[in-house]
């Protein structure tokens, strides 16, 4: 069984972008360098860590990063500093 994350990247031109995987430092470093990041986030490098969460499912994991993303950003903004100890 694998373990599944919810993450939202703070960009360098200051949005946010929400996805999920199951190795947060590979899908970080893929966003980051090289050509398997999104495309949204290729030119919005460099990117970090702003908050993740467990999900006990890939389907899990789906549905909060689509309730994650019909949230405002100020919305995400309040999500991120409302759990400080999930951010890096």
């Amino acid at each position: 069984m694998q373990n599944w994350t919810v993450y939202i990247l703070h960009c360098g031109d200051g949005s946010l972008y929400t996805g999920i995987t199951t190795d947060l430092e590979r899908r970080l470093h893929e966003h980051n360098h090289g050509s398997k990041g999104a495309k949204y986030t290729r030119v919005r490098r460099p990117l970090t860590l702003a908050y993740q969460e467990s999900a006990d499912s890939r389907a899990a994991a789906c549905r909060r990063e689509w309730e994650s993303k019909q949230l405002s950003a100020t919305q995400k903004r309040r999500l991120i500093s409302a759990r400080p100890d999930n951010s890096r």
